[in-house]
């Protein structure tokens, strides 16, 4: 095992790929700024609906978060040019992460993807030729990398992908219905919304993507399906990029193709000035078995959470419990009514509660479909009314479709929701029973 993970081969493409990620999370930083979303999300909102546990984690009040961004753009920048390549990829991870756990009403798992990728940068040597922190330390400059430095990304990757198609495996996937939804809200898109809601094409998507998330990593990894797996990759990247607006993923994707094809094509491609590495030497650092301890434990965590809602009563797509951090995308689409009784346990009068004095609009989706928003957002009332001199019960009665199903009541309308524990690893008696079938 030491020997395949230690043995090294030339860093061409892992060079080539901070330079493009660097690029990527500038991007991404600065375009949360310029398209808005920074205010939408973490300006605009009273607060921000953070994953359960991380509450103390809220935006910088006023327009700090503009400037956040921006120091974010500019550790991006850093990365791509390699100075201060570690501490800077460091302060980036760190940041991304703050921002992914103070808020899940944008939620992406793009942006948990992200987040993963930038740990696992920290600790690669990315900046050891064609960098700044090479030209100013010479010593750092190398040719080459140990070997897990590729297969890290290649089996994050397969996880990322076996579990995104295991997903897809269920009924409303297999007969179109969660694809004819989404592209039903893309119609007004000119000259390709129609073609969007023709049925054959709904099928060609579902099959199709199944098909690519379960098989793309193998055939980039044979040889002799290389090449046509990177053209398939450039249509079905690209496509979602046109199509789902989902920013610079589609392209970090297609970066990682570097780590797929021999080091020899990548060096002459784009590094043709540098040295070719073959030596082929196996160099076991100190430490080794710390760096083969952390990612054993690592991917042992990412193989495990995807499959958590199998423990988990009820069926996920209802309760939401175990669907965040397990690869489950663009599965089902949800719309729901919603109303939220407060009331005075000394007077037993009710207080009025109003969605929009309190939530964005995107806010309010997430507090009438999601049982873990919902009952966040009571505890927000709860708190929000003791500082007014109240001691309240909320009670929630919410009903939801789920794919374009009749709707069903979701919370149970008797349970004061102000005043039950949330358990992390437990169902939540108070969701009703759904009815999917």
């Amino acid at each position: 095992m030491n020997r395949f993970l230690f043995k090294h081969i030339d860093n061409s493409a892992l060079i080539i790929f901070r330079i493009i990620f660097g690029l990527l999370i500038f991007l991404e930083s600065v375009g949360a700024i310029f398209t808005g979303w920074v205010k939408r999300t973490l300006i605009e909102p009273e607060f921000t609906f953070t994953f359960i546990g991380f509450e103390w984690l809220q935006p910088l009040p006023g327009n700090w978060m503009y400037l956040y961004y921006a120091i974010m753009g500019i550790f991006g920048l850093f990365v791509m040019i390699g100075y201060k390549y570690r501490w800077s990829m460091f302060a980036f991870t760190i940041m991304w992460s703050a921002t992914y756990f103070m808020q899940k009403s944008s939620y992406n798992n793009h942006y948990y993807l992200l987040m993963l990728l930038s740990a696992i940068m920290v600790f690669q040597p990315a900046h050891t030729y064609l960098s700044v922190d090479a030209k100013q330390t010479p010593k750092l400059k190398r040719g080459s990398m140990p070997q897990w430095c590729k297969y890290v990304f290649v089996i994050q990757l397969f996880i990322v992908y076996t579990y995104a198609s295991i997903a897809k495996i269920y009924p409303d996937w297999l007969n179109t219905t969660t694809i004819e939804l989404m592209m039903k809200a893309k119609q007004h898109f000119v000259l390709v919304g129609d073609i969007l809601q023709y049925k054959w094409l709904h099928y060609m998507l579902a099959y199709g993507g199944i098909l690519f998330d379960g098989l793309i990593i193998p055939l980039l990894l044979w040889k002799r399906t290389r090449k046509f797996a990177f053209i398939i990759s450039i249509f079905f990247h690209l496509f979602n990029s046109f199509i789902f607006h989902v920013g610079i993923f589609p392209y970090l994707s297609l970066a990682f193709i570097l780590f797929f094809f021999e080091p020899k094509t990548i060096q002459n491609i784009f590094l043709k000035k540098k040295p070719f590495y073959n030596e082929a030497e196996v160099i076991i650092p100190k430490g080794n078995q710390f760096y083969v301890g952390l990612f054993s434990v690592y991917f042992i965590i990412q193989v495990l959470l995807p499959i958590r809602h199998h423990f988990i009563q009820d069926n996920v797509l209802w309760t939401e419990e175990g669907h965040r951090l397990s690869w489950r995308m663009m599965l089902r689409s949800k719309s729901g009514f919603c109303t939220y009784k407060v009331i005075d346990k000394n007077t037993n009068n009710v207080l009025p509660v109003k969605l929009n004095d309190y939530l964005t609009r995107k806010q309010q989706r997430g507090a009438t479909t999601k049982p873990d928003v919902i009952w966040q957002f009571a505890q927000h009332l709860k708190q929000d009314f003791a500082k007014k001199g109240f001691d309240v019960q909320v009670f929630v009665n919410c009903s939801i479709s789920v794919n374009g199903r009749p709707r069903q009541q979701l919370i149970d309308p008797n349970i004061d929701l102000a005043n039950v524990k949330w358990d992390v690893f437990k169902h939540s008696s108070w969701i009703l029973p759904s009815k999917l079938n």
